[in-house]
């Protein structure tokens, strides 16, 4: 096999090509990461906050990508403790919710069954003596509230710190910096890419493909010309409202169209989000729309109708979807790893939750590609801590 400057190189520096970096880098490679603007300053810092299992999708039977979420969620409480964290998620059914107190019944025992009936898997009901009463939950029609347990973390720490823990296994960062152009020539990819001081140019085996919403942009500037597949962006957007937090992540159903919506603590505040609504333009300029603003503000009147509703910050991150019929919110969400190329991968989608499974694919998938090399760590026994300034 030629010699390369690197084994693996990574394009974006969010949490998919963070987790690619510590994985490769766990199992002994080169690996280089370029990220165009700052780690996790995109749509890794845009999400939910949430590390779960993703009970919705029981709904449209993704139960592979359920099982292997709670798989992950139960590394990272392990693996993460000062950055994911357990939290109770409570689920109020009303006269007029479309999904009814034995389908959420229903929804739960699976979702306990698929998280092997552990103790975080666990869930409850509670009697009408028991309904939580200081967070001001509307209780107008109010039938019946359930309890489970999910984890919360931050998004953009958590990036942070599988990127120094890729670093720290030998991984090289180089950011700010943006990759020019590419080609395979005699099975090695050469690389030009700009960073402060200039253009520069270097070879790996293998190209990871990593750029989030502008995985197609990226596909474009490599040669030869790789097939893409047909995507869809679609941006969530979230408030940061002047309420107090309220004491578990609420569970909730818009009234208008009955998207899953979450309410959920934040930074002594109040979080509600997401929203589903196709972007066009230039990923860099996205933010919530108006009648985003509108639409969750509306939601969370109707739940919480006695608490302050006022904006003290708002945000939305753009999500890769495969190009399908339907709505956005019933889309398979498992991550779609691309090989278009020898030796190119690109990645579309992905969940937060399920990063380092993913992370393990991609190696998996080079690995043919790549030279032989003695691996240094294994991925779900890496400890991850915050970094601090």
């Amino acid at each position: 096999m030629s010699a390369a400057d690197y084994d693996i190189l990574v394009i974006g520096g969010g949490i998919q090509g963070a987790g690619v970096a510590q994985a490769g880098a766990a199992a002994g490679y080169r690996v280089l990461l370029l990220e165009k603007q700052a780690i996790a300053s995109a749509t890794s810092s845009r999400s939910s906050k949430l590390i779960h299992g993703g009970l919705r999708y029981l709904e449209s039977a993704q139960f592979g990508l359920v099982r292997k979420a709670l798989r992950e969620r139960a590394i990272l409480l392990r693996i993460a403790p000062e950055l994911v964290r357990p939290v109770a998620f409570h689920i109020p059914v009303y006269k007029n919710s479309s999904r009814k107190s034995w389908k959420i019944w229903l929804g739960l025992s699976m979702y306990a069954l698929l998280g092997e009936l552990k103790s975080g898997a666990c869930f409850k009901y509670f009697s009408k003596a028991q309904w939580p009463s200081r967070d001001g939950l509307n209780t107008e029609g109010l039938r019946a509230i359930y309890q489970y347990w999910d984890a919360q973390t931050d998004d953009a720490a958590l990036t942070r710190a599988v990127m120094h823990s890729a670093i720290e296994l030998g991984a090289e960062l180089d950011c700010p910096a943006e990759a020019v152009s590419a080609s395979y020539t005699d099975k090695l990819h050469q690389v030009r890419y700009r960073n402060r001081n200039g253009e520069k140019q270097i070879t790996s085996h293998a190209l990871v493909n990593a750029a989030g919403p502008w995985v197609n942009q990226v596909l474009e500037k490599i040669a030869p010309r790789s097939p893409r597949l047909e995507i869809e962006l679609v941006q969530g957007a979230h408030l940061l409202l002047d309420a107090p937090a309220p004491s578990a992540i609420y569970y909730v159903e818009a009234p208008l169209d009955k998207r899953a919506v979450f309410i959920m603590p934040w930074q002594g505040k109040t979080l509600i989000g997401t929203t589903e609504t196709r972007f066009e333009g230039e990923p860099d300029t996205v933010s919530p729309t108006e009648d985003e603003v509108r639409y969750l503000q509306s939601i969370y009147r109707y739940y919480f109708p006695k608490r302050p509703a006022d904006i003290i910050d708002s945000f939305a991150g753009v999500r890769v979807l495969a190009k399908a019929e339907g709505s956005f919110f019933s889309r398979p969400r498992d991550t779609i790893l691309h090989m278009s190329s020898p030796a190119l991968l690109s990645l579309y989608g992905g969940k937060l939750t399920g990063y380092r499974a993913t992370a393990e694919q991609v190696i998996a998938m080079l690995r043919p590609c790549l030279p032989g090399r003695t691996p240094k760590a294994d991925t779900a026994k890496l400890m991850l801590h915050p970094q601090r300034d």
